[in-house]
């Protein structure tokens, strides 16, 4: 895959702004103009960035409806009622729950929780899961990442006597259930200063809220930060304002003192002794904490995620990785048929999106496929299969196009949908399969820029190799946590040549380790280029390329960097 590189030339001005706060920070120009083009302009701005302080956090009770939620809580305690937290199978709903839970049951001793199962009762509220809190005497639900559309199912637990307190940060419909309290500052009427929090995140405001209610020191919620920080990086929400606070101080917590659950998944993945990154997150504790729920049943991790037992975490965590394995195995073969299919389908060339379905995929992991296909096609893209008598589908976006509204465009055709920006689930007949495919090609059509479906890179910055210095690394660590609304910063360096050590790797022989120099100094910089060994050829031609990269730590040599890189291409002069 080559890339189309955008870069923009910082004028004059902005070059004056640089060096202007570069020297107040005693950080290079070409750091400053990072904060400068993350809207941080003033010495003060980029101090709370770079130490984002829990003093910061938004007060709780402007959340609609947090009063009403923590007087809830508040009566059901003092009656004695049974609590019972619910939350979806997925990263986001796993950690929300065992958040919630673990803080309450220090307070209280009446309460459980509960994760439906995804292939007996599906997303969301469950009537199977309202009987079985009708069951145990449940009084009180407190539904944590899903809950929002959940109209009859909660008017069903009402009619049982059982009110709802629900967390929820997906977009609403314009008529909400009668619970009793919604949080969910994604609520039309609802003026909190922050919209972007997972449900994690609401999960935690509630639990500040309810803490502030009671005179419990904010010293006790410290400890469930590091769910917070899992939750925000694998539901892939902007790291900016009260996330970045919130992973900020997560990720501290989960590198320093993590819940003994998560530690057994650190020592799982074999991220002992390192310094664990929003990445790391993403793409290995993440996947563990979901396998449950993709394979078998998501409370298996809320099991872990709560157990207050290491030896009993390690054993849960070896068998959720066994989880993982399998996954990884359906997800290679499924996403293996669903390029076979693009390829066959002329005609998707040609579109703005791919809509795929097979009746035989398994739904828990349709939603990976789909973010798979996303990021080789750079396309919207909704893949469904069969469940039952129903067609039930994961879509997943590019950025800057709102996929949830292509979905909403087709209601009539669905039972159910829900999501945000970037990701949706949605459930229809399957004789309405072929008429959705149809009609939400239609919108994308319609509605997508001709850039959002290019594979393009935002270039941060032009760089030697001179300007790569211990010190530029150490900075720029300072920008950390990455994610959303704060990527990674990605720079380009034009002109490099094959130092003549550099050579093909992998077991399949697809990846280029290399060793590089420029003509600006004598430098010899190393990298890494995951599969991309169709270049080594020209690489080894001794003719000059460019490259774009990040630049990392090098975890074989101890104080080194190594770039990262994700696109090279001769050298145009």
């Amino acid at each position: 895959m080559h890339f189309k590189w955008k870069y923009t030339t910082p004028t004059s001005e902005q070059d004056e702004a640089a060096k202007a706060l570069g020297e107040k920070l005693n950080m290079s120009t070409i750091l400053a103009q990072l904060l400068i083009r993350r809207g941080i302009s003033t010495e003060s701005a980029a101090k709370r960035f770079f130490r984002p302080q829990l003093g910061d956090l938004i007060n709780p009770f402007l959340m609609k409806d947090m009063d009403v939620a923590v007087d809830r809580l508040n009566d059901a305690m003092g009656r004695k009622e049974r609590i019972l937290v619910y939350g979806d199978y997925d990263v986001d709903g796993c950690t929300a729950v065992a958040l919630v839970y673990k803080f309450l049951q220090q307070f209280y001793s009446n309460i459980e929780y509960y994760i439906p199962d995804r292939y007996n009762e599906g997303y969301g509220v469950s009537k199977q899961g309202i009987d079985y809190a009708y069951e145990n005497g449940v009084k009180l639900i407190i539904i944590l990442d899903c809950g929002i559309k959940a109209i009859e199912e909660i008017a069903y637990a009402k009619s049982l006597g059982i009110d709802f307190i629900i967390c929820d940060h997906h977009v609403p419909d314009d008529v909400m259930p009668e619970a009793v309290a919604i949080l969910n500052p994604k609520r039309t009427d609802d003026s909190f200063p922050f919209k972007h929090l997972c449900g994690c995140g609401v999960g935690f405001k509630f639990m500040q809220g309810w803490a502030k209610n009671n005179g419990i020191p904010f010293s006790q919620l410290i400890p469930l930060l590091d769910f917070c920080a899992v939750a925000i990086a694998a539901d892939i929400v902007p790291v900016v304002d009260e996330n970045r606070i919130l992973a900020f101080h997560g990720l501290k917590q989960l590198n320093q003192n993590p819940s003994v659950g998560l530690k057994a998944i650190i020592d799982i993945c074999g991220l002992n002794g390192r310094n664990i990154t929003m990445s790391d997150i993403i793409f290995k504790i993440g996947p563990r904490i979901n396998a449950s729920g993709r394979m078998e049943n998501g409370k298996e991790s809320v099991d872990l995620l709560v157990e207050k037992d290491f030896s009993s975490a390690i054993q849960m965590a070896k068998h959720i990785n066994e989880y993982n394995e399998q996954r990884k195995d359906i997800d290679k073969q499924m996403t293996e048929e669903a390029n076979q299919i693009v390829g066959r389908l002329e005609s998707q060339k040609h579109q703005s999106s791919i809509v795929l379905y097979d009746e035989n995929w398994k739904k828990g992991v349709i939603g990976i496929v789909a973010s798979r296909l996303t990021e080789i096609y750079f396309r919207p893209t909704v893949v469904i299969t069969k469940f039952g008598e129903f067609a039930t589908g994961s879509a997943r976006s590019v950025t800057g196009f709102d996929i949830y509204s292509a979905i909403k465009s087709c209601r009539d055709l669905l039972i159910n949908f829900g999501g945000h920006t970037y990701a949706a689930g949605l459930t229809m007949k399957w004789e309405d399969v072929k008429e959705f495919r149809k009609r939400f090609q239609e919108y994308v059509e319609s509605h997508i820029e001709p850039e959002q479906i290019e594979a393009t890179l935002d270039i941060d910055a032009v760089l030697d190799f001179k300007d790569i210095t211990k010190k530029l690394h150490t900075d720029l660590k300072k920008f950390a946590p990455f994610g959303p609304g704060n990527p990674k910063p990605l720079f380009c360096t034009i002109g490099v040549y094959d130092y003549g050590t550099s050579k093909v790797v992998g077991r399949q022989q697809e990846h280029i380790k290399l060793e590089l120099v420029d003509s600006k100094s004598s430098n010899v910089v190393n990298g890494i280029a995951f599969g991309q060994s169709a270049s080594a050829r020209y690489i080894k031609s001794k003719r000059s390329f460019d490259i774009a990269y990040t630049i990392e730590d090098n975890v074989f040599k101890k104080n080194q960097v190594q770039l990262q890189i994700e696109d090279i291409r001769p050298t145009e002069y």
